[in-house]
């Protein structure tokens, strides 16, 4: 299995399913979701704690048994509590970030103005593609 190279946001994932995410974007992802979706824990609990009607939480469950789940251990604890110190951030936007950056991967999100002044992390929004 190859090893994962992104961490992919919340909002990615709803908007990719839904096929909201401009041509070159979507190339993009469907690149990405081919070679096994990786998120963290709190995209897993965003998107299947939403109240989504049952033919669309189907899709959602299913995506999510297709992806790695990253969830929290001690090194992303340490690594959220240092972003929330330094930056300031949501703790949801500090998980996510901390999981990007401990497992070396590049976060795709759309929203860039959360996590741009977060040093040393690596983003992607399929948006400016």
């Amino acid at each position: 299995m190859e090893q994962p190279n992104y961490l992919i946001d919340t909002n990615i994932v709803i908007d990719y399913l839904g096929k909201k995410i401009p041509t070159l974007g979507m190339s993009f992802m469907n690149n990405v979701i081919d070679n096994t979706p990786c998120l963290s824990v709190v995209s897993k609990i965003e998107i299947l704690g939403y109240n989504a009607p049952k033919e669309h939480y189907k899709l959602l469950t299913d995506f999510m048994d297709d992806s790695t789940v990253l969830d929290l251990n001690s090194f992303v604890v340490d690594e959220s509590i240092e972003i929330r110190k330094k930056y300031k951030t949501k703790l949801p936007d500090a998980i996510i970030a901390a999981t990007a950056l401990v497992f070396d991967l590049t976060l795709i999100t759309r929203n860039t103005k959360d996590f741009d002044s977060i040093q040393g992390l690596k983003l992607i929004d399929p948006w400016k593609i």
